[in-house]
C-alpha cells in the first residue's frame, strides 16, 4: 500500500494527495463528521448524538485521524470544531450536497 506523508492509501498505488483524502473521507463516519460540523463546535457527546450514537471508540478514532489531517481541530471548552481547512472542505461538500440534490431529480 502507497505511503503519503507516512499516510497508507487503501485501493492506491500512487499514493495522490486526492487518493489519501478520499481514502481519508472514505472511512465509515467521516463525512458524517465533517457535516455534523458544519454549523459550529460540539463536544464530544454532542457530536456523537448527531451521528447517531456512533461507538465512542470509532468516534474517537475518526476524530484523531481528522485531526492529524488538520481537518478537525479541538478547543478549549467548546469541543471539536472545523479548521479553516475543514471549513475549505465543508464547501465542497456543500458543493456536493447541491449536485446530489439536483441529480436526486434527475433519477426521479
Amino acid at each position: 500500500m502507497p505511503v503519503v506523508s507516512g499516510r497508507r492509501v487503501r485501493g492506491s498505488r500512487t499514493g495522490r494527495p486526492i487518493m489519501v483524502l478520499m481514502d481519508l473521507l472514505g472511512r465509515r463516519w467521516a463525512l458524517r463528521i465533517l457535516w455534523e460540523l458544519r454549523d459550529g463546535p460540539l463536544t464530544f457527546r454532542g457530536l456523537r448524538e448527531r451521528c447517531d450514537q456512533v461507538s465512542p471508540t470509532v468516534l474517537n478514532r475518526r476524530l484523531a485521524e481528522l485531526r492529524e489531517a488538520r481537518i478537525v481541530a479541538r478547543g478549549e471548552g467548546e469541543g471539536y470544531r472545523l479548521t479553516p481547512d475543514g471549513v475549505q472542505l465543508g464547501g465542497v461538500l456543500m458543493d456536493l450536497q447541491a449536485f446530489a440534490d439536483e441529480w436526486e431529480g434527475v433519477l426521479e
